[in-house]
């Protein structure tokens, strides 16, 4: 496929092909980890039919993509357009659970796309030693993510700067003489105020991920997302992925909920394919050592 020269290929995760070993250092067949009921998948990218390459016991999910749309100019144009990116970041997200629902799999890298089938088949020869590592690495196991987010009472607010205001007016009429000694203890009382409740936010969120580290077999902090992306007024103290055996799953969902008794507010999204911990790019295969490959 491919083969026409206004038509590329679109890449969005690898797997193990057919029959295999299931050992941490071989792929893990297909059949392994695919769980009843596991359906057909989605339509990919620009609608296209998701299909599969072979090779080197592995196989591609794929589909064909117009390079007049996925060619490098045009892409240079779309990815500064967000809904465009939106529209493409489901569906493109959308393709790789389907197919992790199937199997073990290498998660690839938003809009990675080759000229022509044959390119991705020597990516799969000439990486296959990578994926298998890879693919043996996340074999039964699955990503869960974590977010805690500070209590309203951690950051004060305006509702806080007025307590604060009111509590320092009657220190001023107590030192009326001196409006700026009572300004200075005002405002490092407030200060002391904000670094106790920032140093208990944080304490939770060591303990949360300590937690939920001891049940998972990796896990990765990554940063704290500004109040804008996360459509959140209370601040992200802790933004967590957990790499988690799969019969393990729902001890880990137990977890959670327990330690949503120790305050502040604990999210808890997933099962995802495992993105924190292995993924195609242009880097190679990465996996959750942080270890990267050969260049693609």
């Amino acid at each position: 496929m491919a083969a026409d020269p206004g038509s590329g290929t679109y890449l969005y995760a690898v797997a193990a092909e057919g029959p295999g070993h299931a050992g941490r250092d071989e792929v893990p067949s297909r059949e392994q980890a695919a769980p009843a009921g596991a359906g057909a998948l989605p339509r990919g990218i620009a609608d296209g039919e998701v299909r599969t390459i072979g090779g080197a016991g592995l196989v591609a999910y794929v589909s064909t993509v117009p390079l007049d749309q996925f060619g490098e100019e045009p892409l240079r144009r779309s990815m500064e357009d967000l809904d465009w990116l939106e529209e493409t970041a489901r569906a493109h997200h959308r393709v790789v659970e389907a197919v992790a629902l199937r199997a073990p799999v290498v998660p690839v890298r938003l809009v990675t796309v080759y000229s022509e089938d044959a390119q991705v088949r020597t990516l799969l020869a000439e990486r296959r030693d990578d994926f298998a590592r890879a693919l043996g690495r996340v074999a039964g196991r699955q990503e869960w993510g974590v977010k805690v987010y500070a209590s309203p009472g951690e950051r004060p607010g305006p509702e806080g700067e007025a307590r604060g205001a009111e509590a320092g007016g009657r220190e001023t009429r107590k030192e009326t003489e001196r409006p700026g000694t009572a300004y200075l203890k005002r405002r490092q009382q407030h200060m002391r105020s904000r670094e106790e409740a920032w140093r208990q936010a944080g304490a939770r969120a060591e303990r949360v991920h300590g937690a939920l580290s001891s049940i998972a077999v990796a896990s990765r902090r990554h940063r704290a997302q500004d109040p804008q992306l996360s459509g959140r007024e209370e601040s992200m103290v802790l933004n967590g992925a957990y790499l988690v055996e799969r019969d393990r799953g729902e001890e880990f969902a137990r977890a959670v909920e327990e330690l949503r008794g120790d305050g502040g507010d604990i999210q808890l999204t997933g099962p995802w394919a495992p993105y924190s911990f292995i993924t195609l790019d242009d880097d190679g295969v990465q996996d959750d050592d942080g270890a990267r490959r050969e260049e693609v």
